[in-house]
């Protein structure tokens, strides 16, 4: 007693494409591709004076000898394969391919000595052009070059409130403290008057003062400390009360910056 065979299963054919939800396995019939519905440039050029400059840069040219007839026949076959492909194109080329005819038919003509020595060399005038456009051609792509925005560098917006960041004072040193202390004898001899009889005056008392005043500032710029009118004598001791302070912990000396200005804060925790 024989089985009867199971159906060959039919392989899967890839979809071409989905439209409106269904699966299109063959090509239709009447499909039309037009010719020229993919281009590919392997060179584009920006104008006339572009291309010209590349026929001259690509066989290393000296752009001040210009070879008129080598450089007129490239020139011209280019321009032809052009207006076979986009024919809206080749207008503002075949100006200029007129222009390298008018040249090179200018060099062919025989000329007498005289009017060779006082008429200006034919190229002279594509030279100036050619130099004119490289120099902004080569701008053009340094600019091209910078980072910008929305294409190398993309904004982000973002919530930084909550971001706390320590900063890292640099390594203040007495010499630092020296110079703005030299820096605020200058001004008391500037401000001091001649007393008759000179109060004492105290270190702690002045460090009581001190205190007091960066806690309630916070933060204070190191000559805003010092009494002028008290003179030498004062600045001294205002000087050993700061030291002391800081010795103590109850304040800091820092410096935002390298050789900046020095300020007195109350230490934090």
């Amino acid at each position: 007693m024989t089985q009867d065979a199971a159906p060959a299963e039919q392989p899967a054919v890839a979809a071409l494409a989905v439209v409106r939800g269904a699966p299109l396995t063959e090509l239709p019939a009447d499909l039309y591709i037009p010719p020229d519905a993919l281009e590919v440039f392997l060179e584009t050029f920006e104008g006339p004076l572009d291309l010209l400059l590349y026929l001259i840069k690509r066989q290393n040219i000296d752009i001040l000898d210009i070879p008129m007839a080598v450089v007129t026949r490239q020139y011209i076959d280019y321009i032809g394969m052009m207006g076979e492909m986009r024919m809206e194109l080749a207008a503002e080329y075949l100006l200029m391919a007129a222009y390298l005819a008018e040249i090179k038919s200018r060099l062919l003509l025989p000329r007498s000595a005289e009017a060779e020595a006082e008429e200006e060399d034919p190229r002279a005038e594509l030279v100036r052009r050619l130099q004119e456009y490289e120099v902004f051609k080569q701008a053009a792509q340094d600019l091209d070059a910078l980072p910008r925005m929305d294409r190398d560098v993309f904004e982000v917006d973002t919530d930084s409130s909550r971001i706390t960041v320590k900063k890292v004072y640099p390594e203040l040193e007495l010499g630092e403290v020296i110079r703005a202390f030299r820096d605020v004898l200058k001004r008391v001899d500037q401000t001091s008057h001649h007393h008759i009889q000179r109060e004492p005056l105290s270190v702690r008392e002045r460090m009581s003062t001190v205190l007091q005043r960066v806690s309630s500032a916070g933060s204070l710029a190191f000559s805003q400390l010092f009494v002028y009118e008290e003179g030498r004598h004062g600045a001294v001791v205002s000087l050993l009360a700061i030291l002391e302070l800081a010795k103590e912990g109850l304040i800091e000396i820092v410096q935002e910056e390298l050789l900046g200005h020095v300020e007195v804060r109350q230490r934090t925790a």
